[in-house]
């Protein structure tokens, strides 16, 4: 019961397969789960296309993996087990496996910018995007023009990679002349793998797949100390005992024994401190260790039956002793209490196991992440204890897609809190948890909630979120009420981890990824040149049809006088737009029955798709040149071509069907069962009259790739807007009482709302415009809804990897170096473990001071007081603030008068705060010269002078 979530106390003596597929099934009713409570037998595998083996000695694995290995086809065979704060696994899918996917990338591409008639070719691509090629990588071109001898779909091999460039190998002196256009795209080639029965591997292991650099030699000691462990196990019939130095030294004679017998391929150390903490923990499945090895054995099997990832080629090992107490273990502190820690007693003995019972943790989210842990910690027993508590948040609720990787929920729990219901599943998994669950989101909003109490009480941070600015406000919490946070992260495969440890690591705001880049609005509105552009431009007019303009609606009905009032005083050409929005909505284009839904839809079509691409290349024409004399439409921009409408293109009809029903709906019209009939659609849509179009001349496109807006301003917009506000008021005379729109707001997850059907089909129409291929609703649904890929198996490792660091925060007593900060990549597979960065040192003279150091001035000095201690200490200051207040400034004479007064006392008199019940102490902010510092008074409830604390200066 330390290391499954699946098993209960009633389940004491049951079979554990029969105690276990209950709840399997509840995970998914999709998957047919079966028991074997028999002997298993070589010919009982042979159903099976992987079988993966957690507990069997090494003779019988042998055999197995022999029938697996020369079964046809082949059985992918897997091995693990997980010993204390040490792992294995091993992996063999046969004599030829293939790889369809080594890592399961997009195939890289890029825009064409030239070719050159050599030998070999030059190819050069905009600077938009750097290249992602390598040397050696196959390409291939479409929609070039003028050398389209390269658009024949033929593989061919790159070399000289660059950031926008690349060498082509291939004599292109005798093609046609390169003119224009272009994209070059990554050819992703299977890769066959010849794996090694277990049998030769073991005498033969090749390769480790390393994990920690600083541990380099530790994969061949493990190889061996596993072998001896089996040995030992055979010879004796049990398991090395913890705390028992006889078995461990025996464990260390067979070890010996074995690494002699190996000749010139001997160890030169085999380490016996490490294999005495091996044989104590023989016997123990550690719950990290299981979530850890569960994560990368569940994506070994997916490897194994669907082709897609690299696999693990073919041992990998891995420990985590620097989780031990870094003060040495007493043998009597680690026999069994006959409690279900027993496994983890073994490794950390009782007195530890109080310390882990009465911890006080904050986990921050119930999601994939937060279900993880909090199974972890309940089977760790954290929190557990007589004083510990568990406190978990979120305000989201479960929704059908996060069953996929969210394991404490069901089915019959869509719509309930996430917290709530975690927290129950949790308690289930271990009654002793003292959990609380709370549905509040964590931000500066809810610090009456999350108050300097709640936050001093705590002993650890677990952050289990999905998006950085949460992370970033946890991490100035923890930061500031000195507290670790231990942060994660998973994308797809992909997974991180990183420990933030007061005063040896540096905190998580302290390094920041760059920002991703964005396309410039005039690539997104006029010149797309990928589906990522498309589909941006759809989910803006998604949200500006059916959410913005109905709202605006609304606000200028609830209040009229006020809303002409605000645009007026605006007066700009954001104002002219909005009201020319209200009142196209509410004139020309309000709709009073279904129809009218139909006429609108229709005319978008025309409009999105055809109008505005034919007023587009009249006023740059394809042979439209730059005031350079450069072509206009050179890459990466793509000519477009307007869209003929036609009843017997079902796109176009699924484009129709779905705007007219989300515009009924923010009408409040009826939506007939006939609309998803196509040929009574198609009825409706040709009773719509289509007006001709013809091109302005004196249209205005923005092409400047560093405008942030479309509307153009001008001289009379103050003119145009009374005009705007004068039409206003007519329309609202001819609405009904009470008349109110209903805004739409984008919903990705529910498939029936349509409003997945009206992006995708918008973003696809666009593509079809300028010949960019198009996407199916999953794949528009992945980027317009901004989802993060995530999979079960990266969020167990992850887990995992942070509940080993857990064991070291709990102790409190560990270094820098003890520590592991991880990036892993289950599809390569690929495991980078370091020790975290230490905070960056500040020096001042003869001081030096880090982001976590604090200074404490007794008593409650007065502001000469405190800027003769600073002064003491080299620091002239010159400012001090509070929130935009400003309590004194040297180059202010009157603010000497204050000198003499307590400096709580001016934050009160002149910042006029009062210090709300849930916080008992405020910031003010000190500047000097050359240095920026940071200081918090500290302050006891009631407010008064007579009842302060110590001054920290925060540094």
């Amino acid at each position: 019961m330390s290391s499954n979530f699946v098993f209960s106390e009633k389940d004491l003596g049951k079979n554990r397969a029969l105690a276990s597929i209950q709840k399997l099934q509840e995970l998914n009713n999709a998957v047919a789960i079966s028991t074997l409570t028999t002997k298993l037998t070589k010919e009982q595998l042979s159903d099976f296309q992987a079988v993966v083996f957690t507990d069997i000695n090494l003779e019988s694995a042998i055999e197995f993996n022999e029938y697996c290995h020369n079964h046809q086809p082949p059985i992918a065979f897997i091995k693990t087990e997980v010993r204390g704060l040490f792992g294995s696994a091993f992996c063999d899918f046969g004599p030829e496996f293939t790889v369809f996917d080594v890592d399961g990338e997009e195939p890289h591409t890029g825009i064409i910018a030239s070719i050159s008639n050599d030998n070999p070719a030059l190819v050069a691509c905009v600077d938009d995007e750097r290249l992602e090629f390598q040397d050696g990588d196959l390409v291939v071109f479409s929609e070039i023009q003028g050398m389209t001898e390269l658009n024949d779909g033929k593989p061919r091999k790159i070399k000289n990679a660059r950031p926008y460039s690349f060498t082509l190998d291939e004599d292109t002196t005798k093609f046609g002349t390169y003119e224009r256009g272009g994209i070059v795209t990554q050819v992703k080639e299977p890769k066959i793998l010849n794996f090694k029965p277990l049998k030769e591997a073991i005498k033969d292991p090749g390769d480790f797949l390393l994990s920690d650099f600083s541990k380099f030699n530790r994969p061949p000691l493990l190889h061996l100390a596993f072998q001896s462990l089996d040995k030992f196990v055979s010879e004796l019939g049990r398991f090395p005992t913890a705390g028992c130095e006889e078995d461990a030294q025996k464990l260390i004679s067979i070890t010996s024994d074995i690494n002699e017998s190996l000749g010139d391929g001997k160890l030169d150390d085999i380490n016996p401190k490490l294999l005495r903490h091996f044989a104590f923990g023989a016997r123990a499945v550690l719950n990290p260790m299981a979530a850890m090895f569960g994560g990368i054995v569940g994506q070994e099997v997916v490897k194994a039956c669907s082709g897609k990832f690299h696999p693990l080629f073919q041992f990998f090992y891995f420990d985590s002793l620097e989780s031990l107490p870094t003060e040495p273990l007493d043998p009597s502190d680690l026999r069994p209490l006959n409690s279900r820690y027993d496994a983890q007693i073994s490794v950390f003995g009782s007195k530890f196991q109080k310390k882990l019972g009465d911890a006080k943790v904050f986990v921050v989210g119930s999601g994939a992440l937060g279900c993880e842990f909090l199974k972890n910690i309940a089977l760790m027993g954290v929190s557990c204890g007589k004083h510990g508590k568990l406190t978990v948040t979120d305000d989201d609720v479960i929704e059908k897609s996060n069953l996929t990787r969210q394991f404490l929920f069901r089915d019959w729990n869509i719509g309930q809190p996430k917290s709530t219901v975690a927290a129950s599943a949790a308690s289930s998994i271990n009654p002793l948890l003292h959990i609380e669950a709370l549905q509040n989101r964590v931000g500066p909003e809810t610090e009456n909630v999350f108050n300097d109490a709640f936050w001093e009480n705590l002993n650890v941070v677990i952050n289990a979120l999905d998006n950085v600015n949460a992370r970033l406000y946890v991490d100035q919490r923890c930061l500031y009420f000195q507290k670790p946070l231990l942060e994660s992260g998973t994308l797809g495969a992909k997974c991180n981890t990183q420990m933030v440890i007061p005063h040896l690591t540096e905190n998580y705001g302290a390094s920041r990824d760059p920002p991703e880049k964005q396309a410039p609005m005039c690539t997104v509105h006029s010149f797309p040149h990928n589906i990522d552009h498309c589909l941006t431009w759809a989910r803006s007019e998604f949200e500006g049809l059916l959410e913005k303009t109905p709202a605006e609606v609304n606000a200028y009905l609830s209040n009229p006088g006020e809303y002409t009032s605000a645009m007026r005083n605006a007066g700009d050409a954001q104002a002219r737009d909005n009201l020319e929005r209200v009142i196209e909505c509410l004139d020309r284009e309000r709709c009073e029955s279904f129809q009218d839904c139909i006429t609108w839809a229709r005319l978008k079509f025309e409009d999105y798709f055809s109008n505005r691409v034919k007023q587009l290349t009249f006023t740059f024409p394809e042979d439209a040149a730059t005031s350079t004399g450069a072509p206009f439409w050179s890459a990466p921009k793509r000519f477009p071509r307007p869209l003929q409408f036609s009843i017997t293109d079902p796109s176009h009809l699924h484009f129709i069907m779905a705007g007219s029903i989300l515009r009924a709906e923010t009408f409040g019209i009826p939506v007939p069962d006939w609309v998803k009939h196509p040929k009574k659609l198609a009825e409706a849509v040709d009773k719509v009259i289509v007006p001709d179009f013809q091109p302005k001349k004196d249209a205005k496109i923005v092409t400047d790739e560093k405008a942030t807006s479309l509307a153009t301003a001008s001289v009379d917009d103050a003119a145009v807007i009374n005009e705007l506000i004068m039409r206003l008021e007519q329309c609202r005379k001819t609405l009904p009482p009470n008349f109110r729109m209903k805004p739409i707001q984008f919903e990705k997850d529910d498939d029936t709302n349509y409003h997945m059907d009206l992006i995708a089909a918008l973003a696809n129409m666009r593509a079809r415009n300028y010949s960019i291929p198009e996407v199916d609703k999953l794949k528009a649904k992945f980027i317009a809804g901004r989802i993060i890929p995530a999979i079960a198996t990266s969020t167990a490792m992850a887990t995992g990897l942070v509940c080993l660091e857990l064991y070291k925060v709990i102790d409190g007593s560990h270094k820098l170096e003890d520590y592991r900060n991880t990036f892993a990549n289950l599809a390569l597979p690929l495991f980078s473990m370091a020790e975290p960065v230490p905070p960056k040192v500040v020096k001042h003279q003869n001081m030096s001071w880090t982001v976590w150091d604090r200074w404490i001035i007794k008593g409650n000095p007065t502001l000469r007081e405190l800027l003769q201690w600073l002064a003491d200490k080299g620091l002239n200051a010159y400012s001090i603030s509070f929130g935009s207040c400003l309590l004194y400034n040297s180059m202010f004479p009157r603010h000497k008068e204050r000198m003499d007064k307590k400096v709580a006392d001016l934050a009160r008199d002149v910042a006029k705060v009062e210090l709300p019940p849930y916080r008992d102490h405020l910031d003010v902010v000190v500047a000097c010269e050359m240095t920026k510092i940071m200081m918090s008074i500290f302050l006891r409830y009631p407010f008064t002078s007579a009842e302060y604390s110590p001054m920290i200066l925060e540094l």
